[in-house]
């Protein structure tokens, strides 16, 4: 069964844990264990920062180890940062180029992070050992709560 996150509690938190701070990696260190905290799905949740030209890295995230270093024209944090769009995938052994960083990653949802300029400074991915463990709220609300967070 799925657990309820309630979302505008989420935000409100979030808003008043960041309240005038710009620093990007302090903003997605407090949005990577909020979120990671609000639902037993995920099992790891964190950023992903434009570093150069088609190139991330990892940032602030909560969770097992992750991949270090993440190519735009890989993977499903890459298809989020070449596309821009949320990745809403139920079933990453379908997903073609699919980075397994975690054996146990069974589904995933990444959304694009964009800074206040509207530049792409990251992917948000959050990864679930469950199939199908996220649905179009989840990329509704979360993309209103990075919104708000780094959109400023």
């Amino acid at each position: 069964m799925r657990a309820i996150i309630d979302y505008p509690a989420l935000q409100r938190t979030v808003a008043a844990l960041t309240e005038g701070e710009d620093d990007e990696i302090a903003l997605m260190a407090t949005v990577a264990c909020e979120v990671h905290h609000a639902d037993d799905r995920f099992d790891w949740t964190g950023f992903y920062r434009v570093v150069s030209p088609g190139l991330m890295k990892i940032g602030p995230y909560q969770g097992g180890h992750g991949c270090l270093v993440i190519p735009f024209a890989r993977g499903v944090c890459g298809a989020a940062a070449r596309t821009g769009e949320v990745q809403l995938v139920a079933d990453v052994d379908a997903f073609p180029g699919h980075i397994a960083c975690a054996s146990s990653t069974r589904s995933e949802i990444v959304l694009p992070v964009f800074g206040p300029g509207g530049d792409l400074i990251a992917v948000f991915d959050i990864d679930s050992d469950r199939p199908d463990a996220f649905t179009a709220e989840d990329a509704r609300e979360l993309t209103k709560l990075l919104a708000a967070t780094f959109g400023r």
